[in-house]
């Protein structure tokens, strides 16, 4: 038996497994209908995991000269298929459509720098955390700006759909926030003069200034630590425990690490444990 069939033999034994005990448990809440009609289920049938992920926010997300995504966040959905002997299929996503791809069910999960936070776990789920970033402030070198008490009626630019808005507005309600429908438009905006500065994960910002050596990006955090995790829809108990048992391994083993140090060219900055 070839590896790609061990692994997908074993993929499916877990899934059967997890069918039947949790049918086992039915007598406590959980049907068996409930867990076969479970994502996990369903792509291991299929043989195709959906993934949305966001591929004009580099690196976490691209697409190379010939097509082909690309990216820290498709090679994390990427391992994820390989662990279920599943191909996986990258859908491109905004951020502000990243919820809406879940509940209207065109994808499995969303791997794309999806921060956790309670609003949003109001009507989806998250697994636990695979990557954690500080929210800096870039803006060009000549301009001068080292933080969002500087920007006092200036305008700052984030992505629609992110945290980043309102965490800007509450360090200093008299910034000007223009929201962009990507994140490389915002750091266009920056370059181009439309934007005095922009809000975004540390990682991120940390790649375009490595890319530009006009830009700069400040030292600390403007905001809290943010965590993000693999958004699946709620109400998938089966689903989620795979992945965050699947992550727990992909975390532990150093493969995580792996791709970090592989597309951003550093060690990852923050443990993935939570610190409180």
């Amino acid at each position: 038996m070839n590896v790609r069939r061990s692994r997908q033999a074993l993929a499916l034994c877990v899934g059967i497994l997890a069918v039947s005990l949790l049918a086992a448990c039915s007598s406590h809440g959980t049907s068996a209908n409930t867990v076969q009609s479970s994502t996990l289920q369903k792509v291991i049938r299929g043989g195709t995991l959906n993934i949305a992920s966001c591929l004009s926010f580099a690196p976490f997300g691209e697409v190379d000269s010939s097509g082909k995504a690309e990216g820290y966040d498709v090679d994390v959905a990427t391992a994820m298929a390989t662990a279920l002997g599943v191909k996986v299929h990258v859908i491109d996503t905004t951020s502000a459509d990243r919820i809406p791809n879940l509940l209207t069910g065109k994808v499995d999960a969303v791997v794309c720098n999806f921060t956790i936070t309670s609003q949003r776990a109001t009507q989806i789920a998250f697994s636990n955390p695979y990557v954690v970033a500080g929210e800096t402030l870039l803006s060009k070198k000549s301009a001068g700006s080292t933080s969002l008490a500087q920007l006092s009626g200036k305008t700052v630019a984030v992505t629609k759909g992110s945290t980043d808005g309102a965490a800007v507005q509450t360090v200093n309600p008299q910034v000007k926030i223009q929201q962009y429908d990507t994140s490389a438009a915002a750091v266009l905006a920056v370059k181009q003069g439309q934007a005095d500065a922009m809000v975004e994960d540390s990682n991120f910002l940390a790649y375009q200034a490595k890319l530009d050596p006009t830009l700069q990006v400040t030292n600390t955090s403007v905001v809290p630590l943010e965590y993000n995790g693999i958004g699946v829809r709620a109400g998938d108990p089966t689903w989620l425990q795979w992945i965050n048992t699947w992550l727990l391994d992909f975390n532990t083993s150093g493969k995580n690490k792996s791709l970090y140090e592989k597309w951003f060219g550093i060690a990852p900055a923050f443990p993935v444990n939570p610190s409180y």
